[in-house]
């Protein structure tokens, strides 16, 4: 298929439609589609349903966009649940994770474990700087004031010591 991105925002509409018109046509449904559909809740069901539609259709590429839109919904209801809104200083830095984590999922599905390899160190690279940026903003507080340094040494050792050279 050519379209199968145009084919999977289809689907989507035609769910969303479905959705709607059950809600209305059956009253008993609303409190629980009202309880799924609060913000940021929706955002976080929008990435499962992205993932669950890249599988369906064969489309392991939609793992990426997938688990961004999930964790930018995740980080929301953070935000939401703990009136942390300045946590936005360090946890953009989750959506780094994201991209390796939608990586990792797209090896899997695709069975090219190089793009399993580079995800992973997607989730590393985004990890160490959430624990980085999250310990100078002064929200986790790990190893004391010397975190940055000590996560930062620990991360560029990790690096050099799995990153592959080309041979000459």
């Amino acid at each position: 298929m050519q379209n199968r991105g145009q084919l999977a925002v289809g689907i989507v509409l035609i769910a969303l439609g479905a959705l709607f018109i059950l809600q209305k046509q059956i009253p008993a449904l609303a409190p629980w589609v009202e309880m799924y559909s609060q913000w940021p809740l929706n955002i976080i069901v929008a990435g499962g349903l992205l993932l669950l539609i890249g599988v369906l259709l064969g489309v392991p590429g939609l793992a990426v966009p997938a688990a961004v839109v999930a964790c930018v919904g995740g980080i929301f209801y953070y935000q939401k649940m703990t009136g942390d809104t300045s946590s936005w200083s360090y946890m953009w830095t989750l959506i780094i994770a994201a991209v390796g984590l939608g990586t990792v999922l797209n090896g899997l599905l695709s069975r090219n474990m190089q793009q399993v390899r580079s995800g992973l160190g997607g989730i590393a690279t985004g990890g160490v700087m959430f624990l980085i940026f999250g310990t100078f903003f002064g929200k986790i507080d790990l190893l004391g004031g010397y975190a940055p340094a000590v996560l930062l040494g620990i991360w560029l050792l990790a690096r050099g010591f799995f990153t592959r050279r080309k041979a000459e």
